[in-house]
């Protein structure tokens, strides 16, 4: 991977909105950008204009709800306004008990069921010509996040939900299991792990260290998530648990591959915590275990940033400025240590371009699909796992 990683240099380009703001935090001055006033505005006129929208239903108590748009009525109404439809009782509901269904499916002329079908000198061929374009990776992005906004649209209307009656943490819960299940844990000492399509959260903690863990470890889930996709079409294959378990011995296999999925769920982490409460401790676990020049390293991390940056726009599909902003309250209220903006100095800020990006994919998928043919025995170990 040494010559491959050089290779990259030349499609690296500033990632100049993430430069500017850390080059303003470092000198440990509080800084709240352009963006975020604009969010907190945003909120204040939404919660203005809702006042204003519905003056005879203030104090009112609204226990009544759509079945089909979701507006919420007082008790004396009996049909929508604008569905004509009989209105039901509001009742409450306990997001962590939803089971929301979420399979992300491809279909393909192959429908491998055998590690030794797949891992087959021809598939290393189609690999390594790699007939995949930008508007195939943007085609695949587009497909999973329009699947979990339908999760979640169902999710809602199913369960009857209000999205206005629930907490942070239940909005971040409920679209977090639009793509994934998440379960508790109530042991331990980390904040939560994600394994086979499971987000593992202990829910011992606060609130906004529940959201930010679901937040990094959905971003796991998503890297998986994204490759597999991209295999499948490379294979015109139908995803199959043999193929992600592929994908999942890819991730895992080396130290570089690892630290490209920490970085990036660190990353996108990042952007929906307050700058100074970065914590990259687990980067840095594996970091050490890499015997790398700091061009190679850096050039690692400009990978799993530019992954991250994919990843966060899927996420911001269902965390728009109003909830980002909300998130942050919460945070300000559970926090109450100093920031420490010592770590932003691990940031690293450049992005690949479109060509650099599938370039590096392709050689993450390479190499992985050439250890997995050496190593059947820890694929069919994974594969019992799922």
């Amino acid at each position: 991977m040494n010559s491959d990683l050089n290779n990259l240099s030349e499609y690296v380009t500033p990632d100049i909105e993430k430069r500017q703001l850390i080059d303003k935090l470092l000198p440990g001055t509080v800084f709240h950008s352009k963006k975020q006033l604009f969010a907190e505005e945003i909120v204040l006129k939404q919660m203005e204009m809702h006042d204003v929208c519905y003056p005879a239903e203030k104090g009112i108590q609204l226990i009544k709800i759509c079945p089909k748009c979701g507006r919420k009525y007082p008790n004396y109404e009996n049909f929508c306004f604008d569905c004509d439809v009989k209105l039901k009782d509001v009742e409450d509901v306990n997001v962590k008990n939803i089971e929301i269904c979420h399979e992300f499916t491809c279909k393909g002329s192959n429908a491998f069921e055998e590690f030794t079908d797949i891992l087959t000198q021809e598939n290393i061929i189609k690999i390594n010509e790699f007939q995949f374009e930008m508007s195939d990776f943007d085609r695949i992005i587009k497909a999973i996040r329009s699947k979990a906004l339908k999760n979640l649209d169902n999710a809602i209307k199913e369960n009857e939900i209000s999205l206005d009656d629930l907490t942070i943490l239940e909005k971040v819960i409920l679209f977090t299991k639009s793509f994934v299940d998440v379960e508790y844990k109530s042991y331990g000492a980390e904040l939560g792990y994600y394994s086979f399509n499971k987000i593992h959260v202990d829910d011992r903690q606060l609130d906004s260290l529940q959201i930010t863990t679901m937040l990094h470890e959905l971003t796991h889930f998503l890297n998986k998530e994204i490759l597999t996709h991209i295999l499948c079409h490379l294979l015109d294959a139908s995803k199959t648990r043999e193929m992600e378990s592929v994908i999942a011995f890819i991730l895992s296999f080396s130290s570089e591959n690892c630290l490209i999925d920490e970085y990036a769920a660190h990353t996108v982490e990042g952007r929906f915590t307050l700058f100074g409460y970065q914590d990259y401790s687990s980067f840095l676990s594996i970091q050490n275990t890499i015997e790398r020049t700091d061009d190679e390293i850096e050039m690692l991390k400009t990978i799993a940033n530019s992954l991250a940056n994919v990843i966060k726009g899927i996420i911001e599909s269902f965390i728009d400025d109003e909830l980002l902003s909300d998130i942050k309250v919460q945070f300000r209220k559970d926090i109450l240590d100093d920031p420490n903006y010592a770590q932003l100095k691990l940031e690293n800020c450049t992005l690949l371009n479109d060509e650099g990006l599938l370039r590096a994919i392709q050689f993450v998928l390479l190499e992985g699909f050439a250890a997995a043919s050496q190593n059947v025995g820890k694929l069919m170990e994974l594969n019992e796992m799922w």
